[in-house]
């Protein structure tokens, strides 16, 4: 697939992006793409993994247009792995069908693009592959990854993709002696969707809490305004209002779930 792209001032051309599946010759500029962008170090065997297609699937996109003999070198990358859908994290979140025990899920291993090829929608367009790809299986139930807590860059991408963030993953990636939290992200294909989420019931009882506690306020706020009564000042046979006000105070507790 070629992507023509918008112009970007931190390059001098207007790319012509081109997407292909990585193969060895990628393999130097892959681990250098993935020691730029990651704060978590990859092993040899990862990357052999990735360039030879040994349990791993990937797309690359390069730039067509890229001067100096680097037209066809990686700007941006994405790997994904296929695992049974009875053996992963997420068997809660598919309406699992026990009987069928050959579904699929896709997850998502890594995704990168360098710096300068940035907002130039490379990232999307290799998701969308990932997407493609995992819809173009029968028994694939969904697409899923994590994302560090922090990366709000990632994170909005994703949203926009339409995945939904199903859990809070307390100190899942372990970074340089430091726990991080994870979300979890989950994209469902083949007509297959989940079941509600506790993000999605708990944003829900919040809400219903706080449209019951507007109610209630209305009402009390009602009640006092009839109760208000106007009494005669003796000294100066004025009307001074009296009225009884109540105060509520409201405190949610957040609930994060693992």
């Amino acid at each position: 697939m070629i992507q023509t792209s918008m112009v970007n001032p931190k390059i001098s051309h207007r790319p012509t992006i081109f997407y292909r599946p990585i193969q060895p010759s990628d393999l130097e500029i892959l681990e250098q793409i993935h020691i730029d962008v990651f704060p978590i170090r990859y092993e040899s065997e990862f990357f052999q993994n990735v360039v030879n297609g040994r349990d791993i699937v990937s797309w690359a996109a390069v730039d067509r247009s890229r001067p100096n003999g680097r037209s066809d070198e990686l700007i941006g990358f994405v790997t994904a792995r296929i695992v049974m859908a009875k053996d992963s994290e997420i068997t809660d979140l598919l309406r699992y069908d026990s009987s069928k025990e050959d579904q699929t899920l896709v997850y998502i291993l890594t995704l990168g693009v360098v710096d300068a090829y940035r907002n130039l929608g490379i990232a999307s367009a290799l998701i969308h592959e990932v997407i493609k790809y995992a819809s173009s299986i029968p028994v694939c139930r969904a697409v899923y990854l994590h994302v560090i807590s922090y990366n709000n860059p990632a994170i909005h991408l994703y949203k926009k993709m339409s995945f939904k963030c199903m859990r809070r993953l307390l100190g899942f990636y372990l970074i340089n002696g430091q726990h991080y939290d994870s979300y979890l992200f989950v994209y469902y294909v083949n007509g297959n969707r989940s079941p509600c989420s506790p993000i999605v019931l708990l944003t829900f009882f919040v809400t219903c809490i706080k449209t019951g506690l507007k109610s209630v306020a209305a009402k009390l706020r009602k009640n006092e305004e009839k109760m208000v009564k106007w009494p005669k000042c003796k000294e100066t046979r004025g009307l001074i209002p009296i009225q009884n006000k109540r105060m509520i105070k409201t405190e949610c507790s957040g609930c994060e779930y693992v």
